[in-house]
């Protein structure tokens, strides 16, 4: 027999409404954000963290981490659905689109720019003057972020085990997505182990199951259909890279190389290489790549169909899937589920954060903005924002000083 909280409906929370904060707080937000979230997905959630947990307390930090824990469990974006699923919580379906769009918006907006310049030269501006100063503050803000969000999720020794294993087994290689499906499922499995013995649990595998099976339904409908170069072609290309990926940006590349390259002939290998290194040094999402290279195919409609069609899922399953979140949490089955999603998420921040971390500390001075860094974020509380700025100034001054 089984409980209340032993099984989840797929209906929506009743009790849970989505925030009555202003949509224009939610906007300004995330525009400087979208101006300054450098380092990819790991350094904007902790950016979010500092400025939805720490500063403004929209949420707590477990109510964070159970975000985090639902986008890992949907195709897309990591940090673009966090900032979809803090709009919709703050400030309910226009929220929703203006923490999107406008975190979306700039780094696609400069990477136009960019991919302009390129289309007319065959290269881009120099950016690694910046990048140099950047680097280790971002560092800091993710070792900061990783310190908060631990003493949350290492809820047991059983949990903090976990969270090493998976950061020692992506370090020897194992792929992330199936160390964050296999964390979440252990820990389900372990936390849940009596009530697996006395009843079938299939109704809450399936209600699992059901987070990612639109974006399944459409990768496989999408691999049987043969296109021809065109705009509709290109955005439903985006549209189902949108709908089906997981996991990090060299993911990302393997689904471009198969489709823009192998399958229709419409880039080069180097062209594809830069796209994504643009997607990299850009602030914002790393899915802006599909911009450059949707204006190097076709012009300014085809950047603007490519944005579109990658983005478009994200808000759509954040929609779907934010009234259930609470739900979840109270099943004994789903909350265990997301204590161990939760926990592999962080020791994949903290893999990467050391692989980060080789390239961007890479002398003295780069030790000291680090160090630096840290003591003004733990213990003067500056917003990280600023940091970023002076890091990129810093940079800046350097190359200057070693030009002259």
């Amino acid at each position: 027999m089984t409980t209340e909280n032993d099984s989840l409906s797929l209906t929506p929370d009743p009790d849970v409404q989505p925030g009555t904060g202003s949509v224009r707080e939610v906007a300004a937000l995330f525009l400087r954000l979208g101006l300054t979230a450098f380092g990819g997905p790991a350094a904007h959630i902790a950016l979010f963290r500092d400025e939805v947990v720490t500063r403004r307390k929209w949420m707590t930090d477990e109510y964070f981490l159970d975000l985090l824990g639902a986008t890992n469990l949907i195709p897309g974006p990591n940090s673009t659905e966090m900032a979809i699923h803090i709009g919709y919580r703050r400030a309910g379906w226009r929220g929703l689109i203006a923490a999107g769009v406008c975190f979306i918006l700039p780094a696609a907006v400069i990477v136009l720019g960019l991919a302009a310049v390129y289309a007319q030269y065959g290269t881009t501006p120099a950016v690694e003057w910046l990048l140099y100063g950047i680097k280790p503050v971002i560092i800091a803000v993710i070792l900061q972020a990783i310190w908060g969000l631990l003493r949350t999720a290492v809820k047991t020794w059983f949990l903090g085990a976990m969270g090493i294993i998976v950061l020692i087994l992506y370090v020897l290689g194992l792929n992330e997505i199936v160390l964050l499906f296999g964390g979440g499922l252990i820990a389900m499995l372990v936390s849940n182990i009596n009530r697996l013995r006395a009843a079938p649990t299939g109704g809450n595998a399936g209600a699992l199951i059901l987070l990612g099976l639109p974006g399944t339904l459409l990768m496989q409908t999408m691999a049987a259909i043969s296109m021809p170069v065109s705009l509709g072609a290109l955005f439903l290309t985006f549209l189902k890279i949108g709908s089906v990926l997981y996991g990090s940006g060299y993911v990302l590349l393997a689904f471009l190389r198969n489709d823009f390259v192998e399958r229709f002939g419409w880039l080069t290998n180097q062209q594809l290489l830069d796209a994504v290194a643009i997607g990299q040094f850009t602030p914002g999402p790393v899915f802006t790549t599909a911009t450059f290279i949707g204006y190097l195919i076709a012009g300014l409609p085809g950047a603007a169909l490519s944005t579109v069609g990658i983005f478009l899922p994200s808000f759509i399953f954040v929609l779907i899937s934010n009234p259930f979140i609470p739900r979840m949490r109270r099943s004994s089955w789903l909350s265990a589920l997301l204590d161990g999603v939760n926990v592999a998420a962080l020791g994949l921040m903290v893999a990467v954060t050391l692989e980060l971390g080789r390239n961007a500390i890479v002398d003295g001075l780069t030790l000291v903005m680090l160090v630096g860094t840290a003591i003004l974020l733990i213990r003067f509380k500056v917003n990280s924002t600023w940091l970023i700025i002076a890091g990129g100034l810093i940079g800046f001054v350097s190359h200057l000083l070693t030009t002259l």
